[in-house]
């Protein structure tokens, strides 16, 4: 009887179809999948409608409608109130300009929807949209999304949208169709209006995965407010924000620099029970880094381990690059025994990016315990790492041993760079090492090594220390022969070098003729000029080149210093600083510190002492890197018994030193060979419970070491050992 049923309902269909002047395919299949689905027909009876729409040549579109019938697919439905979307809509207007955007379909949007509970019907008293019931055919493999596509981006408002997917709105595509469609659409006007027709006209079952869509193309556009309307309609439709949606929120909120937004978004997700993953919390410490918000980056940090999440090798050195930006040095190098304990093993990276702190901080002794723990855990260095420890040596006044590292760098693979060259040139300039640097310079240029604006005006230095100052100013017409322009660094080194010789004419001559080639003066060069100009005499000259600076009356001395120092300039520097203390302008702090720091880079080390006794005349209380740097004079100049007196009547009162200056005495101690002073020293600092023992022991062993007492170097080696400082081998 059902049979009965079904062939007659079917055949007063047929005869509608008929009947019907545009009729299509697309009609008929629907019928077909209805009538078969409504009735519950099996295969068997299939055949029959062959023979009634046989004349139709449908029977493809049958089978294809059959075989879509017989397929599970899941469906849940769930039932929610309107809402208003008035929150949005004024922002709704179409732009003139439409991008179009192509771009292969996310992986996400395959992935399987966790089902949904369905929601209880509210009563018939209260209306409901109509939401039609689950259909298991859609008309996907029918339409031309790229025609489709190429249509909708031809639309210029909602209406003409709507107008365009009406066909859509009886003959059902697929949620999966449609999120393919909006994540092809980058306008996200458009791809909003189209969200809106799913949900508002052809009454879709809301997706989380549609919404993410918009959401990333809102998010893309800065439309903050419209976002934050988009999250609160998912709440409204009972969609559950999932993981995507969250990390889509915070990382575009993060990327612009809102990160209280960001943030409050990452509570959210918390509050929500959504687990976020480790690509999200790294991208969020990273953006902190570069916008150097490194608080919130050590904030998020505590909150990924806190999550249960175990921190990977790109996690844990992105934060030794915060922890060293940040300048909290201890929590960075703990962080590599923190990586030991979890089995993550630190990398060259994690190495070189502690070294380039230590380096970057002048922290030297520091980076040389990294490089020595480096080595002893068979890490192999990289371009970075060579290039780092070539300058701390150099800056350590271990030119030798910076020369050794510099030419065993191929044997083990390794092919110098320009950095590498040019920081090696400036080692053996400061070292007085004049003839390597000369034959290195050429050596360059022999094996067609690239040479840059630093090699030349390294070189031009050199020269000017030797006097040699004919060499010196031709080398600016080779370098540009060459290709290569010259800087302000470049010219106010010349300008220093033709004053130190007495030649100020040729360097007023030089001046005049970069200011009327249209050369920018930087303030270094101009000062370089002034300082010329009044240790000559020429006071008037002087003034008429304050007044053309761009400041109301004149550069205080002060800020000259500051800024000739900064610049290297050590000979103008000094005569402007010797000028201001005799006069009293100096009452900054940082001045001096800033003479004491330039005096050192440049092997002054009388100077050092000298700045460092005028500003204890002052009543200024040095701070614990200016004292390193004192120390490190007075060592150089062997005076330890007035080093040792500075570091006692500093800690006498009150000053809490870092462990650079302890390290700085032990070594002084060692370069007396007072080594009854090291073992005291070594002993009292090892009771310290804030000092980094294994550096201590390091920086002891090196003492030895240095001092061929390598049986004592073995015992403190052996000590670490058994203390579990150093890993067995």
């Amino acid at each position: 009887m059902m049979v009965d049923t079904f062939a007659e309902v079917y055949l007063k269909t047929i005869f509608f179809f008929q009947l019907t002047v545009d009729f299509s395919n697309f009609r008929m299949k629907r019928f077909l999948l209805y009538f078969i689905h409504r009735f519950n027909v099996g295969e068997s009876y299939l055949w029959d409608m062959f023979m009634i729409v046989d004349f139709l040549q449908l029977r493809d579109e049958v089978m294809d409608t059959w075989s879509l019938i017989t397929r599970s697919v899941p469906y849940t439905t769930i039932i929610f109130s309107p809402s208003s979307n008035t929150h949005r809509n004024k922002l709704r207007h179409r732009s003139t300009s439409v991008v179009i955007f192509n771009s292969s379909t996310k992986d996400i949007w395959r992935k399987k929807t966790p089902n949904s509970t369905t929601l209880k019907p509210a009563s018939s008293s209260s209306h409901q949209p109509y939401r039609r019931k689950p259909e298991l055919g859609y008309l996907d493999h029918s339409v031309d999304m790229d025609e489709l596509i190429s249509s909708i981006n031809q639309t210029t408002n909602e209406h003409q949208l709507f107008a365009l997917l009406s066909p859509y709105k009886s003959r059902k595509l697929s949620v999966r169709f449609m999120v393919n469609v909006i994540s092809r659409e980058s306008d996200w006007q458009r791809s909003l209006a189209l969200l809106d027709w799913m949900n508002e006209h052809a009454l879709y079952t809301p997706s989380v995965f549609a919404y993410n869509v918009v959401l990333r193309n809102v998010l893309r556009a800065k439309q903050w407010e419209i976002a934050h309307g988009l999250f609160d309609e998912m709440r409204q439709r009972a969609l559950s924000p999932d993981r995507y949606t969250y990390s889509t929120l915070i990382t575009y909120f993060g990327k612009e620099g809102k990160f209280d937004d960001a943030l409050s978004w990452l509570q959210k997700m918390e509050q929500d029970h959504v687990s976020g993953d480790l690509v999200l919390y790294s991208n969020l410490i990273e953006l902190s880094r570069k916008l150097c918000d490194y608080s919130k980056a050590i904030s998020i940090f505590s909150r990924l381990k806190q999550s249960g999440i175990e921190p990977d090798l790109v996690a844990y050195n992105s934060m030794i690059n915060v922890f060293g930006k940040a300048k909290l040095f201890r929590e960075a190098r703990l962080l590599l025994q923190e990586m030991r304990s979890v089995g993550v093993s630190p990398d060259t990276v994690s190495y070189s990016t502690l070294l380039s702190m230590y380096a970057e901080n002048r922290k030297y002794f520091e980076a040389l315990s990294v490089f020595s723990e480096m080595k002893e855990v068979d890490c192999s260095p990289d371009l970075t790492t060579c290039n780092i420890m070539i300058d701390v040596y150099g800056q350590l006044d271990m030119a030798k041993e910076a020369d050794r590292l510099f030419w065993s760098m191929r044997k083990i693979g390794i092919e110098p760079n320009v950095v590498s060259y040019n920081t090696l040139l400036r080692v053996y300039g400061e070292a007085e090492l004049f003839g390597e640097a000369i034959h290195l310079f050429r050596l360059m240029q022999r094996k067609d090594i690239d040479q840059n604006v630093v090699t030349y005006n390294t070189m031009i230095k050199i020269y000017g220390k030797t006097l040699e100052h004919e060499k010196a100013n031709n080398l600016i017409q080779e370098m540009q022969n060459r290709g290569i322009e010259p800087n302000g660094i470049t010219y106010s080194t010349i300008i220093s070098i033709w004053d130190k010789a007495g030649k100020l004419d040729r360097a007023a001559t030089l001046f005049q003729k970069l200011r009327s080639s249209g050369v920018e003066i930087d303030q270094v060069l101009y000062q370089t000029m002034i300082v010329a100009y009044e240790r000559a005499g020429l006071v008037g000259h002087a003034k008429r080149l304050l007044h053309e600076l761009k400041t109301p009356d004149n550069i205080p001395r002060a800020t000259a210093i500051t800024i000739l120092a900064a610049a290297g300039r050590v000979e103008e520097a000094t005569w402007v600083f010797r000028q201001a203390y005799n006069s009293g302008e100096i009452k900054d702090i940082s001045v001096y510190a800033c003479m004491v720091d330039l005096f050192s880079r440049n092997r002054k080390h009388a100077s050092v002492i000298e700045v460092f006794d005028k500003m204890r005349k002052a009543g200024y209380f040095p701070d614990s890197n200016v004292i390193a740097l004192v120390l490190n004079a007075y060592g150089k100049l062997r005076e330890f018994e007035k080093a040792n007196n500075v570091y006692t009547e500093m800690q006498d009162e009150g000053c809490v030193f870092p462990d650079e200056v302890h390290f700085q005495m032990l070594s002084l101690y060692g370069a007396k060979r007072d080594f009854e002073m090291v073992e005291s020293l070594f002993e009292r600092l090892d009771c310290d419970p804030n000092i980094n023992k294994k550096e201590l022991h390091l920086v002891v062993a090196s003492i030895y070491e240095r001092a061929n007492r390598l049986n004592d170097a073995s015992r403190i080696i052996n000590r670490m050992k058994h203390i579990g400082l150093l890993r067995q081998v």
